[in-house]
């Protein structure tokens, strides 16, 4: 669970210095790689690598109606963390608080995976079991669209859909750059 405090403060601390331009905090976390839908980032305090998409399409529901809503930066990563014997960490960014109690649909093709919101390390972060990561992984690999539905905790249901193209170059130069 510590590595995923960590994982959400880095994440956050990226994302935050570049939108707010702070070089100093960046520089810590360095783009090595992209890998057409799929980016490769490497910080070497501790060595962690990870892989980051956004969604090529978002959309929200509430009362089985399509909503206008306002989220916050919307990703799933993969983390690989060799200092803990990770090679792949799956974890969702959702952009609001997810309903602390309800899981998070993964789709890829005919297989489905379910993540979970732990609000005590961050409310608006998901992750799978550690036992259904490799299986998340492989699934990713092979498939073209990943289609992630989320419940927030005011009862509105998002459906995210993220591109596979690039997935597997990107996860692979993650795991050879973070071995």
């Amino acid at each position: 669970m510590s590595w995923k405090i960590l994982q959400a403060v880095s994440v956050s601390v990226f994302l935050g210095a570049t939108a707010l331009g702070a070089a100093a905090q960046a520089q810590e976390l360095s783009m090595v790689e992209a890998e057409t839908d799929w980016s490769v980032y490497v910080d070497e305090n501790p060595k962690v690598c990870f892989i980051v998409s956004k969604p090529t399409k978002s959309e929200a529901q509430r009362g089985g109606k399509t909503v206008t809503v306002n989220r916050g930066d919307i990703r799933f990563h993969i983390s690989v963390i060799p200092g803990q014997g990770v090679a792949g960490e799956p974890s969702f960014l959702a952009g609001y608080p997810l309903k602390p109690d309800g899981a998070v649909k993964v789709v890829i093709g005919k297989d489905t995976f379910a993540m979970f919101p732990d609000p005590a390390v961050n409310k608006e972060y998901a992750w799978t079991n550690p036992k259904d990561d490799a299986a998340l992984i492989a699934a990713m690999k092979k498939g073209a669209d990943a289609i992630v539905t989320g419940v927030s905790t005011r009862g509105t249901t998002t459906i995210d859909t993220f591109s596979l193209r690039g997935f597997t170059a990107a996860i692979e130069k993650a795991q050879e750059l973070c071995k």
